[in-house]
């Protein structure tokens, strides 16, 4: 994997240290994560942040577990690092850092004191919610550890305060039980019961969220480091409070060796497809249904279509077919008229997307291509050809094959938002792009295609479905290259001076990424040519992937900044979208146009948000600073097959 650390230019200055962050997930969903520096940007961030019934639905417990060293001399120095309400930065123990490193995907930090150097490691039990710190005697001694655990107990999404109870801590062997909810272990462990007040997460100010929390302080460990090899090791968990877990020492070795392993699976061809193998781990999760994927830590649970947009990348490309065969399965189950459910963060089951339906179908197709497992192919065809039939039955937002051109129609419902592009404000969608948008045209050409293949797999009669297929692309041909010199991103729109399905319509021709989908596909409905694609490479691509709008369309929005207004307002306007390189480059490789150097940017990005990750978003002006989530799945994935592809 790609050497990641830092030294203390970096660690010890909060601009570089703390907008760098590290995760370690537990392959349920839960995760530690937090900053080089140590500092808790996020209310997100915490050792212990444990899933519910749901990736998304999570509880932090362990927010810290704060480091104070004890010299011979009686000196003591604090290791951790907190930001309060007050605008003070305290303790500063990014100050003491010497170096931190992400080694095989687990962060180790490394404070000097003078001739004293205590290191720190931390690793989650896989497939359990379980953390386990390590801190280490690396040189001088003897010195006395102190560890403060600040607990909480709260949704991730939201603050606790002091005005309400205080958090339930109850002394067991070895440490103590936090609200019935995590058990903490570890040496000489003394309660202390008091509430810091004002724990400010900067990051949440930048989004215009309610920046503050109360933690509550419940106790410290303690241990005495003698000699260099001597560690003092903290444990927490949640789930079955009785069942310790291994010693701390284990799980960070078991750690370890799985992500070696993972890395080993994939078959990675060099330091970075490694780095992306072991970031798109972090995505797939074991839930009481099976396996599932998580859009993106620290905030998103899983969705549809993020999910199955990710499946090649996640799946394919990472040799896990036997758990992708079990995720497509348990997703046809969720089918509709037609429609994939969408699990909302909410904890709702919608059915409220376009092409959730339609990149099933291209994950299914992908997956019978890429292993031959034409077993799943024949045994998910009746619910494929459901999907087909329920199209152009028509079925629900109005979502329907148009009889006049085989082309998919959507929104027909006001204050709907169906493709990927569903940020609203107040309500509103900001691009409801109803009519025919390209991509969602694109993925109905492309899916009938695997439909009738998989049929043809099966021994069936895919002469209607070839009819279909050739009709609708035809039809794209005809109606979506523009006199602009690039493609439509939706025909048959409604005008914008007329209310919602009134006339007349028009066609719009806005500069947007969608349309790379009409070259990229396996079976996309055109072949690209080169002027046109360096045409819409001029107005879109960036270092990290292509935006959302071109500068030079109205509604451009160079920052994805502000309060959740002003950032959903830009999402999808101008906002960079690294999940787009995978398309560009399939689309550049059809073109005969060199690709290798389109990685350079995202590579360098390893080392630069979400470390050895891909961030969901970036400002589409320069320098391209990273949004969103730091690290989110279809990003890795997408650049992970892009780069696989030319192997």
């Amino acid at each position: 994997m790609i050497d990641i650390r830092f030294g203390s230019q970096v660690c010890g200055e909060l601009t570089g240290g703390a907008t760098r962050e590290w995760l370690v997930p537990d392959g349920l969903g839960g995760y530690a994560m937090g900053t080089v520096s140590g500092l808790r940007t996020r209310r997100y961030h915490g050792l212990l942040v444990v899933a519910g019934h749901t990736p998304a639905s999570r509880n932090v417990g362990l927010v810290s577990l704060d480091p104070a060293v004890v010299l011979p001399s009686g000196a003591r120095l604090r290791l951790g690092a907190h930001e309060w309400s007050s605008g003070d930065v305290d303790p500063r123990g990014f100050e003491l850092l010497e170096r931190f490193d992400l080694a095989d995907g687990l962060p180790r930090w490394r404070w000097r004191i003078g001739d004293v150097v205590i290191e720190r490691e931390l690793a989650m039990a896989y497939g359990r919610s379980c953390v386990a710190v390590v801190h280490r005697l690396v040189s001088g001694g003897p010195v006395r550890l102190d560890l403060s655990a600040a607990c909480t107990w709260r949704d991730a999404h939201g603050e606790r305060r002091a005005d309400g109870p205080a958090p339930r801590v109850e002394p067991v062997d070895g440490g103590a039980v936090v609200e019935g909810a995590f058990r903490l272990a570890g040496p000489d462990w003394t309660p202390e019961g008091q509430w810091w007040l004002g724990v400010h997460h900067r990051e949440e100010a930048a989004r215009g969220l309610h920046p503050d929390d109360d933690v509550w302080h419940a106790g410290r460990f303690s241990g005495v480091l003698e000699r260099p090899g001597d560690t003092v090791s903290v444990l927490a968990w949640a789930g079955d409070l009785a069942a310790t877990p291994p010693p701390a020492e284990e799980v960070v070795a078991a750690a370890r060796r799985r992500n070696r392993q993972v890395v080993a699976r994939a078959g990675t061809a060099d330091a970075v497809e490694a780095t992306l193998a072991l970031a798109a781990d972090a995505f797939v999760v074991r839930t009481a249904a099976g396996p599932d994927v998580v859009a993106g830590y620290p905030w998103f649970g899983a969705w549809s279509r993020d999910t199955m947009t990710s499946y090649e990348g996640l799946f394919l490309c990472a040799n896990r077919a036997d758990e992708g065969r079990e995720l497509l399965r348990a997703y046809a189950a969720t089918l509709s008229e037609g429609m994939l459910a969408n699990t909302a963060d909410t904890g709702r089951v919608e059915y409220n997307t376009v092409d959730a339906a339609l990149w099933f179908l291209h994950a299914v197709s992908r997956h019978v291509t890429v292993t031959g497992d034409t077993d799943l192919g024949d045994e998910l065809l009746p619910a494929l050809r459901g999907i087909v039939d329920a199209y152009l039955a028509g079925t629900r937002y109005g979502i329907a094959v148009d009889p006049a051109d085989g082309l998919v129609t959507q929104g027909g419902t006001p204050g709907t938002a169906l493709t990927w592009m569903d940020a609203r404000v107040y309500g509103v969608p900001v691009t409801p792009r109803t009519g025919k948008p390209v991509e969602i045209n694109a993925l109905w050409v492309n899916g009938l295609a695997g439909l009738a293949e998989l049929t043809e797999l099966a021994g069936g009669d895919a002469a209607e479905l070839w009819r279909l297929h050739a009709r609708a692309t035809a039809s794209f041909a005809a109606r979506f290259p523009s006199p602009v010199g690039w493609l439509h991103d939706v025909v048959d729109a409604p005008a914008p001076a007329y209310p919602l399905g009134g006339a007349p319509y028009h066609d719009d021709d806005l500069l947007r990424p969608n349309q790379l989908l009409a070259w990229s596909l396996p079976y996309a409905p055109l072949e690209p040519d080169e002027p046109t694609l360096r045409r819409v490479a001029a107005g879109l691509l960036t270092p990290l992937g292509p935006r959302s709008l071109a500068p030079d369309q109205p509604g451009y929005t160079g920052r994805h900044r502000g309060g959740p207004a002003e950032r959903d307002g830009g999402y999808h306007q101008g906002t960079v979208w690294p999940w787009l390189l995978g398309p560009y480059v399939d689309a550049a490789r059809r073109a005969k146009l060199p690709v290798d150097d389109l990685f350079v940017g995202v590579e360098a990005h390893l080392t630069e948000h979400g470390l050895g990750s891909v961030s969901e978003t970036a400002d589409g002006a320069a320098p391209h600073a990273a949004t969103g989530c730091p690290f989110q799945a279809w990003s890795v994935a997408e650049v992970l097959r892009a780069r696989r592809v030319r192997r």
